[in-house]
């Protein structure tokens, strides 16, 4: 990717968020904002004309949320996907299960660092996907919690969890458990004793089992399927 600008399209309804965004991406040498969006209906439209590396969308915006942008320009079905990282407020949002399904490759806050955001479209642009590791647990602990209306808990890494379907191998039940708590890759070599590079062919051996675009995707389902349980 060196030499080429990642071109982003940000969409939210609050104009400085936009100018904020806009001036901690362009800060950047790699990165340049080809367009901004008022609403979801303009960002699908401005996206489809403009198809950049990445586009940034609240999911909280008038005439079409953020949640259907993603399914139009991500979703199952859409030919040529695009790199679209959510913007959400987290504790007030309730549509994060759907935003996965609907191929978001990430998820900010808007409180986030100007770092983190410049990461997150780095990590989008290569078509990987980036929430930080507290943002993980939080997030799917919330969709534990709205499944099986259970108290808050504590995830853990080393509860054993069924076998689904069989799909997995022990070891790779063993990462996916990693991925779901949000630890990163260098911390799933630290924990197993694994080089980086054979964390990352056991995660795409993953994500091609599990038919999962990416390591989001990989930790909804291990929530989902029980792979990881809370704790007390």
């Amino acid at each position: 990717m060196s030499g080429t600008k990642i071109d982003v399209v940000i969409a939210d309804d609050q104009e400085l968020v936009r100018a904020g965004f806009r001036l901690i991406l362009e800060a950047q040498p790699g990165i340049e904002v080809v367009g901004e969006a008022a609403d979801g209906v303009e960002c699908v439209e401005l996206a489809r004309r403009l198809r950049p590396r990445v586009v940034l969308a609240d999911i909280r915006m008038p005439r079409l949320d953020g949640l259907e942008v993603t399914r139009l320009l991500a979703g199952p079905g859409v030919a040529d996907p695009m790199n679209v990282v959510v913007i959400t407020t987290f504790d007030q949002d309730d549509y994060v299960r759907g935003a996965l399904r609907n191929g978001a490759c990430g998820f900010l806050l808007k409180d986030a660092t100007p770092a983190l955001l410049v990461e997150a479209v780095h990590a989008a642009a290569r078509g990987d996907a980036l929430v930080s590791p507290a943002v993980t647990v939080r997030l799917l602990r919330r969709l534990e919690r709205a499944e099986q209306g259970a108290e808050p808990a504590t995830p853990s890494a080393s509860a054993p969890g069924p076998e689904p379907h069989g799909l997995l191998s022990t070891r790779e039940r063993d990462i996916v458990r990693l991925v779901a708590v949000g630890r990163t890759n260098q911390e799933i070599c630290d924990e197993l004793f694994l080089s980086l590079s054979t964390v990352k062919t056991y995660l795409g051996r993953i994500q091609a089992k599990l038919d999962a675009r990416n390591r989001v995707e990989v930790a909804a389902w291990a929530w989902e399927r029980g792979v990881v349980r809370p704790r007390g």
